[in-house]
């Protein structure tokens, strides 16, 4: 298992970073077994496991539940929890709790979205001895404010106002920081200029490290981004087991002789 100090030394060292998401038990067993580095538990889960169409509707407690399953089952992996919508908008008080609780569940750390008005905040909670990682670009969380999910930074205005909260993000103790759907011009100048890794989803190949959507990767579901790459065809293998199942044990074929007692 690597610990946040080893996200560093894989910068430094131009060691890739490989983040992939994870929401429950039984994938987390699986990716326990993979040489994934780590692990986070997004606030995507609303959409990807509970069919919300948006990030907004991940609470406090959908977030402590699905972390403390990963955790059960992918202990030897670093997991990062994701701080949901407003959490960290609604004061310290209940922005540490909130922390509190991610943490208790088996988050070795915890992500939030955008820099304006909480660089503060994320200090605090890391000087109380929690690892943040940050996240800019396109902001889910945000989706209603920036017109829907599109790519972020376009222009000089744009992509120096992202660098600049980067950079303040970095200034207040994150260790790590999500590049979500920006130029890969962009993610490039942002990697280089940054000492902390950058890990990108549709931001090119010139960052820290990569994260994807497992069920996305999989195959599993209709959602194709221009950045997806998908590496198995999970949906059609899914759908054509259950079909033989259903037809098997409609034709007396299942059960056989060898799966009785």
């Amino acid at each position: 298992m690597i610990n946040v100090l080893e996200f560093q030394k894989m910068k430094n060292e131009g060691k890739k970073i490989s983040m992939i998401t994870c929401y429950d038990a039984w994938s987390a067993k699986i990716i326990a077994k993979t040489n994934i580095d780590c692990i986070l538990v997004g606030d995507s889960l609303a959409m990807v496991m509970h069919g919300y169409k948006t990030t907004i509707n991940a609470t406090v407690d959908l977030m402590y539940t699905h972390t403390q399953a990963v955790s059960r089952c992918a202990s030897n992996k670093f997991i990062i929890g994701d701080m949901p919508f407003l959490s960290h908008r609604k004061g310290l008080s209940y922005m540490m709790e909130t922390v509190q609780r991610l943490e208790q569940a088996g988050a070795q750390a915890v992500k939030l979205e955008g820099a304006a008005g909480h660089l503060d905040l994320i200090t605090h909670v890391v000087e109380s001895g929690v690892p943040v990682m940050g996240h800019l670009g396109l902001t889910p969380q945000s989706v209603n404010l920036i017109g829907g999910y599109k790519v972020q930074g376009k222009g000089k205005h744009a992509g120096e106002t992202i660098l600049e909260q980067a950079l303040g993000l970095q200034e207040a103790g994150c260790f790590a920081l999500v590049l979500e759907c920006v130029p890969h011009a962009l993610a490039k100048e942002i990697t280089e200029k940054l000492s902390i890794p950058t890990i990108g989803i549709g931001a090119g190949p010139d960052v820290d490290g990569q994260v994807l959507v497992l069920h996305d990767m999989l195959g599993l579901d209709d959602h194709r981004p221009k950045f997806l790459k998908t590496y198995l065809d999970g949906k059609d293998l899914i759908h054509n087991a259950l079909n033989t199942y259903d037809e098997e044990v409609k034709k007396g074929v299942f059960p056989a002789i060898e799966h009785c007692y």
